[in-house]
């Protein structure tokens, strides 16, 4: 039944198209045209099942693909950076699993088994990792070895996760962002309508301004409500069972509740860190770690390469996950250097020209009303101030980190045995408070991860950790 698997995504790719035909076609011919392209979309999965294998040699797995138009992919077991394994709903109903396998960099995945049997799926995952392990002896794993649990995520923490990540907010964004590119005047009407029927009611009822207040403040705490039991819900589905597994010198993260992931990474292959600390990550005393590997998300957004290490844990629980995966960095005995105080303003200089455009566009649009966006300058002042304070760097013999952040606090930090780049940069306004910004390069980089680098730092010292880190990196070999 592979080739069904290969029709139902062809057929999400046509969906658009074909209903288009089928609304849209008239008379009888047309009508038979939405027909004739699923029969198409039905001959190319069975042609594709037909024309595709895979085998394995002592040290690559060999991929071939086509008939007219051949295609034969030769990938080292060594080159392998990433092993996913997805199950669909459907997938789990037939018992099969879908296995993607990464290399550094690219848009797309290296080799693709839309359709395996679960338990092939996982010996195919077993043997990459052990296959690549014998081509670099120094690294050399026991098949017998056992594979503890570095993290396992309860129900309720699961939960907690949904309520810090607030996932509801951004599907509803992507919803309102769908809508308006179906049609753009839908939404402001559905908007216009339910404000006319809100502010009917309330005419007919006699409510004064006051009143209103009160059910807006209202209708926006029972959006907050809904929308984070919205994202326990998503969170739970995504990340039921969650457990971080250690295989030797690769790591494994299962997690979903329907459709099931199970992605694996060499430890070797961890480019980057991030420790995450937001508000409401610490009124519930937890913190979240990820990682950046070489591999790439592809263009839809859908997370190939495994980033999450902890989505959501205690701080003593990330730190011991850190030291253990990272037990020459000695990171809980980190000397952080905290940068001028000083240069708080310098954050918030940008702040100031879009206040005063939003001020200025309010004042046009309601009046004197307007004025009251200028209410933001203070919390503006205190943020930057608070994060000016926050922000610091650390570097020893393994690794180099910053942090920086207030309301959302984050550590970002690398191993120097994985940077590729240095550069030293220094703005107008560098030079006219004497100060220079490092920016730190390695193979691997989240879309959402703050920059690794070390701003505001005092010429001298910025130029001293330059020579530094480039006399440690040319005389160590990348490890990539």
């Amino acid at each position: 039944m592979s080739w069904l698997f290969v029709l139902l995504q062809q057929l999400r790719q046509f969906v658009i198209p074909l209903l288009a035909l089928l609304v849209f076609g008239r008379g009888d011919r047309n009508e038979l045209w939405p027909l004739i392209g699923v029969g198409a979309l039905v001959l190319l999965s069975v042609w594709s099942y037909f024309t595709y294998r895979y085998g394995v040699t002592a040290d690559s797995l060999v991929v071939r693909s086509g008939l007219l138009e051949r295609s034969l992919r030769v990938i080292p077991f060594a080159r392998i950076h990433n092993v996913a394994v997805q199950q669909s709903l459907l997938h789990r109903l037939f018992g099969v699993a879908e296995v993607r396998l990464e290399s550094a960099g690219g848009t797309k995945p290296e080799a693709e088994m839309r359709v395996l049997k679960y338990a092939d799926a996982i010996a195919l995952e077993a043997l990459v990792r052990h296959r690549g392990l014998q081509v670099a002896p120094s690294q050399a794993e026991s098949a017998n070895e056992p594979s503890p649990v570095l993290l396992a995520m309860s129900t309720a923490e699961v939960l907690r996760h949904g309520l810090v990540s607030n996932r509801g907010m951004v599907v509803l964004g992507a919803g309102a962002a769908a809508l308006a590119q179906f049609s753009p005047k839908l939404m402001p009407q559905m908007l216009k309508r339910w404000g006319e029927a809100l502010f009917g009611y309330g005419d007919s009822h006699g409510y004064g301004i006051p009143d209103y207040v009160l059910v807006g403040l209202s209708l926006a705490v029972l959006l907050v409500v809904v929308l984070r039991l919205f994202s326990m819900v998503l969170a739970l589905l995504q990340y039921h069972g969650f457990r971080l597994v250690e295989h030797g010198r690769r790591l494994t993260v299962e997690r979903g509740l329907l459709a099931r992931w199970r992605t694996s990474a060499s430890r070797r292959r961890i480019q980057a860190w991030t420790l995450r600390e937001s508000q409401m990550h610490r009124l519930l005393r937890r913190r979240s770690l990820e990682i950046d590997t070489a591999a790439r998300e592809e263009g839809n957004g859908q997370q190939r390469a495994l980033r999450e290490l902890a989505p959501i844990a205690t701080p003593d629980a990330c730190d011991a996950l850190i030291e253990h995966l990272l037990p020459r960095a000695g990171w809980a005995a980190l000397d952080w250097r905290a940068l001028p105080a000083s240069n708080w303003w310098r954050l918030f200089a940008p702040h100031l020209p879009w206040l005063l455009l939003a001020t200025g566009l309010l004042c046009l649009r309601v009046g004197s009303w307007g004025l009251l966006a200028l209410l933001w300058l203070p919390w503006a002042v205190l943020l930057s101030r608070q994060q000016a304070r926050r922000m610091a760097w650390a570097c020893n013999a393994e690794l180099v980190a910053v942090r920086g952040g207030w309301w959302s606090r984050h550590w970002r930090f690398a191993e120097i045995d994985k940077l590729q780049a240095l550069r030293l940069s220094r703005s107008p306004l560098d030079r006219r408070c004497g100060t220079a910004t490092l920016s730190l390069d390695t193979a691997g980089s989240g879309a959402m991860a703050p920059p690794l680098q070390i701003r505001f730092l005092p010429e001298a010292q910025a130029q001293a950790l330059y020579a530094r880190l480039a006399h440690e990196l040319a005389k160590r070999p990348l490890r990539w």
